[in-house]
């Protein structure tokens, strides 16, 4: 796994191991970042699930001013950290916590939030029913899933915009309703 662009690219990514790691595919990485590319500089970037970091790392190599690594495994932080470090991206900060504790508890606003947590867990439906509170208005929150799994069409004030299959892989992205064409 590696950096695809920007100030690190190229660069080798730590990834966890085990039968329950399943880091987004380099295809899948591409694509979201592709749906993102000219916004992404100097914003806000929350990589929510995080694992190794390497959705919030390729964030920071783009030139997003900040990103915010959250995972609740001790391991994954650790990874987070030694990446962030080996790519030499200082402007990233390490929270080790559940995600719905962590969005009950958060006072920044993002300007994107991706969300990848394990498939089939219902995670991903209860991050979403929190997410919107921690976006700016101009945001948006993108989700990595399994095809098949059932999204909401609208949150509150943020409705499902797009979406996308890559093989057995769904992304779909939400935005403010002002903003969704």
């Amino acid at each position: 796994m590696r950096v695809i662009t920007g100030s690190a690219r190229g660069r080798k990514l730590e990834q966890l191991t085990g039968d329950d790691v399943r880091p987004t595919t380099d295809r899948v990485k591409e694509a979201v970042f592709s749906i993102i590319q000219f916004d992404i500089a100097g914003r806000r970037f929350l990589d929510l699930f995080a694992g190794s970091g390497q959705m919030g790392i390729e964030a920071l190599s783009r030139g997003a001013s900040e990103a915010v690594f959250v995972d609740n495994r001790r391991e994954s932080v650790e990874i987070v950290k030694r990446n962030l470090a080996s790519v030499k991206l200082d402007h990233g900060r390490v929270v080790q916590s559940d995600s719905i504790s962590f969005l009950n508890s958060n006072r920044t606003e993002f300007d994107f939030m991706f969300l990848d947590p394990p498939y089939g867990t219902g995670l991903l439906q209860a991050a979403l029913a929190k997410a919107e509170a921690s976006m700016k208005k101009t945001g948006m929150i993108i989700c990595e899933y399994p095809i098949g799994e059932n999204l909401p069409d609208k949150l509150s004030e943020f409705v499902r915009y797009r979406d996308y299959k890559y093989g057995k892989i769904g992304i779909t992205t939400y935005c403010h309703s002002e903003f969704a064409d």
